[in-house]
């Protein structure tokens, strides 16, 4: 059993969050413009070009609109977790290192080696689309020679028709361009980012100018009109293809589907949260580029959508290019190629934002020793992590050089809805704690020091004043609802940590029940809706209990707000769209984490930076005993974690 606990300890350890004695190794240059054009950029891709035709034409008509209004808004909620975060944590490494400072070290290695592969796929597959969009543009010359000189005719799904030799040269020369500098990254990454505003400026303005709000309220009639006109057989299933009609033709399911498509047009923005030791005032523009770049982004979409769906009827819509069709409807065929240079470069800063905290996370993790350390090095010129960008370019560069991504993108989502659950989770829990997790402030120091005693403290600086804050006290079922002071104890905080996993555990059961038996509670049968009601109240409860606990009266740049409605409300949106995947993407992710949990077994457990720091602890303290000492259950647990 000690060993057991032992390994427990190793497993849940946390980094000091304290680290204001850190020097970076980085190059502060990025401002808070370039952090939201970064944002922007990567989250702005070639979804705003062709999502929209796509929910439209399919899940919502022109009530697409809601959908992208729903979507940011839950969006938002993460986007927020992450702004606290950024303005609290102020190191590279994203959810990864957020993750570490709250719930531990096994949970952090998690987030990291998924956001690893989250931006590996993304990066292979936005090169593969910047591929095909210059392909189709050049009438697929480029796809005709490969597919004749170089076809690979493998068995399966796995690898693609021919391999993408253009994206394979465009990946390596980004990589070049980030190994160079950030300064020159940010600015190629400004440029394109401010073309593409441009061009979606001119489609919702001619959108606005050309189209008719007749299109918004289109009847049955008109439908069966269209199929007359065009000499073509109306569709048997004409509720499957046009819906009821008017504003929603597609009801409030076709609405909420739309939006669960929409969301993952936001993913991006937490490419701004690995800046934060290449930001200049990390604390102030994390969270305003965050913020900043998911507004941007949400009225893009919102006027784009809005646009497309005036300017001819949703079910004329085609699918794969929306608005050089729409153009030609409303008779400005030539704007297609103005179109089409939005989308190339939408799709650079797509790719851009996708391939630069890919490295940075492989340096965070190796840093701490949770990967191997060669990938921390920095080149002293470039102040760029040389060796982790050099090996994930080429990585990436081969994936979308070989595989077929259709099947592989699905993952993605895992890694991201993931992090964001992870993020949302930590911003609830660092809130209740007493003073920081694992901080070595001033004021917490005398605290410990001085059993809760109220002092003032006098020296160079502004006395210091402490409360009294007693940091231990028994348990009892009554600190769940009535606490015992307006101060977070370590009680209280323990409470916290522990109800909010009690209350994961709760929504993820309910998420797999809300996503297996939709139909089924729908039709209000007794037993899916006995327990989706026990499971609802069973949350209730728990954030009642979270919601009667002290908050911390930390002073922060930047705070969640509603909490912890807010946060929870993030978990649970989240882990829906997370169990919407199919059991294949589960599979796959399940291959992927066996050889994550293979590194760290072997390797990361061993020889991360807290490992060392525990057995720097423990060492000395067995020495103090004397050489003829028996370790005793006593001195398995050791501070900030435990010794393998």
């Amino acid at each position: 059993m000690d060993k057991l606990a032992k390994f427990g300890n190793a497993l849940l350890r946390r980094r000091a969050l304290d680290f204001s004695g850190e020097e970076t190794r980085f190059a502060r240059c990025l401002s808070t413009l370039d952090l939201i054009a970064l944002g922007v950029g990567s989250t702005l891709g070639a979804g705003v070009y062709v999502l929209a035709g796509e929910v439209a034409r399919e899940k919502a008509g022109p009530a697409i609109v809601l959908c992208f209004l729903i979507a940011a808004l839950s969006s938002m909620l993460a986007g927020l977790c992450y702004a606290e975060f950024g303005a609290r944590v102020p190191k590279t490494g994203s959810a990864y290192m957020y993750s570490y400072v709250t719930v531990g070290e096994i949970w952090a290695f998690i987030t990291g080696w998924n956001l690893i592969l989250s931006y590996v796929i993304g990066t292979a597959s936005v090169a593969r689309a910047w591929s095909s969009t210059f392909d189709n543009l050049v009438e697929q010359k480029i796809s005709g020679f490969f597919k004749v000189a170089m076809a690979m005719k493998v068995p399966g799904d796995v690898l693609a028709q021919y391999p993408d030799l253009f994206a394979l040269i465009l990946i390596l020369l980004l990589t070049g361009l980030l190994a160079f500098g950030v300064n020159e990254s940010a600015l190629v990454n400004k440029i394109f980012t401010g073309i593409n505003l441009v061009v979606l400026g001119f489609v919702i303005i001619s959108g606005f100018v050309k189209g008719n709000t007749a299109n918004w309220d289109l009847t049955r009639d008109d439908f069966v009109r269209f199929y007359n006109q065009s000499n073509t057989t109306v569709p048997m299933n004409v509720e499957k293809n046009f819906g009821v009609g008017g504003f929603a033709p597609f009801g409030l399911k076709g609405v909420l589907s739309g939006a669960a498509t929409c969301f993952y047009a936001f993913v991006g923005f937490d490419c701004i949260a690995t800046t934060s030791e290449e930001a200049k005032n990390p604390m102030r523009s994390i969270p305003i580029g965050i913020v900043a770049s998911l507004l941007i982004c949400f009225f893009a979409y919102f006027g784009v959508s809005a646009a497309l769906t005036m300017m001819m009827p949703y079910y004329q819509l085609n699918t794969q290019s929306p608005l050089p069709e729409a153009f030609s409807y409303v008779g400005w065929g030539p704007a297609r190629y103005i179109v089409a240079v939005g989308s190339l470069c939408a799709l650079s800063t797509s790719l851009l934002g996708s391939m630069f905290p890919m490295p940075r996370v492989i340096y965070a993790m190796a840093e701490d020793g949770l990967l191997f350390r060669g990938l921390s090095k920095i080149n002293t010129r470039t102040k760029t992590p040389l060796l982790a960008t050099i090996v994930s370019g080429i990585v990436a560069a081969l994936m979308a050089f070989l595989f077929d991504l259709a099947a592989l993108v699905d993952l993605m989502s895992i890694g991201t809805l993931l992090a964001y659950s992870l993020v949302a989770i930590c911003v609830l829990i660092l809130r209740y704690q007493p003073g920081s997790l694992g901080s070595s402030s001033q004021s917490e120091k005398l605290v410990k020091l001085l059993g809760g005693e109220k002092v003032a403290v006098s020296g160079e600086e502004d006395s210091v004043e402490v409360e009294n804050t007693p940091l231990q006290e028994g348990f009892t079922f009554k600190l769940l609802f009535f606490p015992s002071c307006n101060s977070p104890t370590h009680t209280s905080g323990t409470i916290v940590y522990a109800t909010t996993a009690i209350i994961s555990v709760f929504i993820t059961i309910l998420c797999v029940v809300l996503a297996s038996y939709l139909p089924q509670l729908m039709a209000a049968e007794p037993a899916v809706l006995a327990v989706c009601v026990i499971l609802t109240l069973l949350c209730c409860v728990c954030v009642i209990i979270i919601w009667r606990q002290p908050e911390s009266k930390e002073a922060l740049t930047f705070k969640v707000p509603l909490l912890p409605w807010l946060p929870i409300f993030s978990v649970f949106v989240n882990i829906y769209l997370m169990m919407q995947l199919d059991m294949g993407t589960w599979c796959r992710f399940a291959v992927w984490m066996a050889l994550g949990f293979a590194i760290y077994f072997f390797y990361g457990i061993w020889n991360s930076n807290e490992s060392r720091n525990s057995q720097r602890k423990y060492e000395p303290a067995l020495q103090s005993k004397g050489p003829n000492y028996q370790e005793g259950p006593e001195d398995s647990d050791t501070e900030g974690g435990s010794s393998l």
